[in-house]
């Protein structure tokens, strides 16, 4: 499967490769590794009503036990195999466990990069569905801008032989979050296109509620939060999809 031979096995090789090289490595995980059961019971989702007014932010300290997906345990696994690796040769590390990243250069999938699939649907003026919990697009994501993520990886290789060994949920948090119903708003404003977005109120049994990172740890740590919000990431997106439409058609 592509997914295990990438994220899997792929990380099992640069291990190996740090190994002989004596290197570092820093690892962009998932908030995919979560229990998406115990998430979809911790924020039960009112068909007609968003959570973008949610206090409640999810940690290091989450629950990692139970189903996650193919991705996600991917992503768990990698992680747990970094740590092994340290253990026996000493490799310092840093795991960053990602909200959904996004910005320029992204060409989005429905299941990869939501934020750029769904601004280039609007240029393009085609259909979008909200999918699962009734179809109304009350889910909720955190989106963390790539620019966001340099910014802090770029921080974490210069500070990197003291802090090290640690793991950090980093996303847009608090900054950037965003439901379904309330990107497509966003995205109209912007591309000045009305689309047709349809309803299909079956969940696909991966499909969760909500998640938004706290970013408590990193934020103490490194002085790092993130600085452009949805607003920002949808725009940045958009400009960059814009300027090569011709291309990427």
């Amino acid at each position: 499967d592509r997914v295990i031979n990438t994220n899997l096995i792929g990380t099992i090789n640069i291990l190996k490769k740090i190994m002989i090289d004596n290197s570092k490595i820093i690892f962009l995980s998932s908030s995919r590794v979560y229990d998406l059961q115990q998430i979809n019971k911790t924020f039960k989702l009112n068909k007609r009503k968003s959570f973008l007014k949610n206090k409640k932010f999810i940690d290091e300290n989450f629950s990692i036990h139970g189903v996650k997906s193919i991705y996600g345990l991917t992503k768990l696994s990698s992680e747990m195999f970094i740590k092994e690796f340290s253990y026996i040769s000493k490799i310092k590390y840093i795991i960053n466990r990602c909200g959904a990243l996004s910005g320029p250069f992204q060409f989005g999938k429905q299941d990869q990069g939501f934020v750029s699939h769904w601004i280039w649907k609007h240029i393009n003026n085609k259909n979008l569905t909200y999918i699962g919990y009734g179809g109304y697009g009350n889910q909720v994501r955190d989106v963390l801008h790539i620019n966001d993520l340099c910014e802090l990886i770029e921080i974490q290789i210069k500070k990197f032989n003291k802090i090290n060994n640690k793991l950090f949920t980093v996303g847009g948090s608090k900054k950037s979050f965003v439901s379904l119903k309330n990107l497509t708003e966003i995205c109209e404003n912007i591309t000045k296109n009305k689309i047709n977005v349809k309803k299909n109120p079956r969940s696909s049994i991966y499909d969760i509620p909500y998640y938004v990172t706290d970013n408590k740890k990193v934020t103490k740590t490194y002085k790092w939060k993130p600085k452009k919000n949805i607003f920002d990431v949808v725009m940045d997106t958009y400009i960059w999809l814009k300027n090569n439409k011709k291309t990427l058609n």
